[in-house]
């Protein structure tokens, strides 16, 4: 039976990133709970493609934490390149993306995609490139709820809150594998009067931007269709002078550390610091990027602003007993739409309390990292001494060649893409394991499945979203979304630990 998408036959993962604070008084202390929206994916590429710009992204992000320089632009591009070569073009006729534009401009911007499509030419992107002219169909055991998301291409409405200081997660699904619940954001107000602003919420970073007023992208032009705050919007705000700039794995903001008046889920904090983007590339400027701003909740060590990250500042200034962030990373196919970032605390109602393990993160630099030990189908794998840097903007799990290779060993049927992937059986039901302070986290097996190698056989072979990268220490791995939609994770600035637990 064929299956495919409303939108696009696969949609380009969009990224994550970072934020920063300080804040001024309001004494009350208690928890606080956002709600996190899954970033909307808007361009279509060939699965081995998409695999290939998460692996470039991850890799410049992983580098970037590790303190160590990452592959060059050139090289990542040979990376696309050969993917480029070796994919087939799907057998569909319809080469637009949703928004109506012509595939062949489909990647621009995701790790040194413009440079390919310039070199390329519109006939070999146009290899790379799938359909979207057919709609999704219930096979293979896909919760019909994916499906139907996938199909409207809009928001899956959040279920009523479970907890006080709670707000729903809505969630938007434009392709039916789980690997693909990718980006989560969360609505904070800033300036006065007070407007939302969607906001991209990152483990992985730690400084807060929002577009500012007369933002210009990279690219030509002004930064899309986003809320911007500036001194014609806001009564409140005050321009520093001081400039800032923040490179990610794909894409960079630069402008002026402001203050002004924000509010987080019912918490005010008066002329809070924080900066505004005043050139974005076009990552974050396009109208496809469904968020005006980033935050990144690492420790303010990492900050390129030099200032507190919200958490901080919350606690700091009596908000908050502790500098506490907790997540429950929601997976659209579950039907439960219950995703949220709690600060201060952790949502009792999201876990099973006997399963909490709390550990020291070993991390000098100001991320969340821990020691780990791997199983798959309960064996241990062996491999001694591995750390994990745990990373809610990073969608895959990058572990180092020769730990990757012992995984998939265990996965039957797996075969190497001789490009650091890996394809294993879209019917795969072994299990991999992380187990952090003595407790394992089993991998649902269908988080494994970044996206089928053909879209219409979904009993055929899929990428694995474990895929291989040395880049820091020969036993540091990467752990994104792939594993953290399996736990409930919580990380405590004040104590520097790390929580997880297993969901309810």
């Amino acid at each position: 039976m064929q299956l495919a998408f409303s939108s696009s036959f696969l949609l380009v993962a969009l990224l994550f990133a970072i934020a920063q604070v300080e804040a001024s008084p309001v004494m009350r202390s208690r928890t606080v709970t956002l709600p996190l929206k899954r970033l909307p994916q808007q361009i279509g590429v060939h699965p081995t493609v998409l695999l290939q710009q998460h692996i470039n992204r991850s890799h410049r992000r992983h580098a970037r934490m590790v303190g160590v320089g990452g592959p060059s632009t050139t090289e990542l591009e040979k990376r696309l390149q050969k993917r480029l070569n070796l994919a087939k073009p799907p057998k569909y006729d319809k080469r637009y993306n949703r928004s109506g534009a012509r595939t062949h401009l489909s990647l621009i911007s995701m790790e040194t995609g413009a440079k390919i499509v310039t070199r390329m030419g519109k006939r070999s992107i146009r290899a790379a490139i799938g359909g979207d002219n057919l709609k999704a169909t219930p096979d293979q055991g896909f919760p019909k709820a994916a499906l139907d998301a996938a199909n409207a291409g809009d928001l899956t409405k959040a279920n009523k809150p479970t907890a006080p200081n709670s707000i729903g997660l809505d969630v938007e699904q434009v392709y039916y594998l789980p690997a693909n619940d990718v980006g989560y954001i969360a609505t904070i107000q800033a300036g006065t009067p007070p407007r939302d602003f969607s906001v991209l919420m990152d483990s992985g970073s730690a400084d807060f931007w929002i577009g500012g007023e007369g933002c210009q992208s990279q690219s030509g032009g002004d930064c899309g269709n986003h809320v911007f705050l500036g001194q014609q919007s806001s009564t409140t705000f005050r321009d520093s002078g001081k400039v800032f700039q923040v490179t990610y794995g794909s894409g960079q903001v630069q402008g002026n550390i402001v203050s002004d008046n924000l509010n987080i889920a019912g918490l005010a904090l008066v002329k809070h610091v924080f900066g505004v983007a005043l050139v974005e590339s076009q990552d974050f400027s396009g109208n496809a990027t469904k968020f005006d701003g980033l935050m990144g909740l690492a420790q303010s060590t990492l900050s390129n602003q030099r200032v507190l990250t919200p958490v901080e500042s919350l606690a700091k200034q009596g908000l908050i007993s502790e500098a506490i962030t907790s997540y429950k990373i929601s997976r659209v196919s579950d039907g439960l739409n219950d995703g949220e970032i709690t600060f201060g605390g952790l949502d009792q109602s999201k876990f099973d309390p006997s399963t909490l393990v709390t550990f020291q993160n070993i991390n000098q630099n100001g991320f969340w990292e821990g020691d780990v030990t791997v199983s798959v189908d309960s064996q241990d794998l062996g491999l001694q001494g591995r750390t994990a840097i745990l990373d809610t903007g990073t969608t895959l799990i990058i572990a180092p060649p020769a730990d990757a290779d012992a995984v998939h060993a265990k996965i039957p049927g797996t075969k190497t893409d001789g490009q650091g992937g890996f394809v294993i059986p879209c019917t795969n039901t072994a299990v991999v394991s992380l187990t952090f302070g003595g407790q394992a986290f089993d991998i649902n097996p269908i988080d494994l499945l970044f996206a089928p190698v053909d879209p219409n056989n979904l009993q055929g072979d899929c990428l694995s979203g474990i895929t291989s990268g040395q880049i820091g220490g020969p036993q540091q791995w990467l752990v994104g979304d792939v594993f953290l939609k399996n736990a409930y994770f919580s990380h405590n600035v004040n104590k520097n630990q790390i929580s997880l637990a297993k969901l309810v």
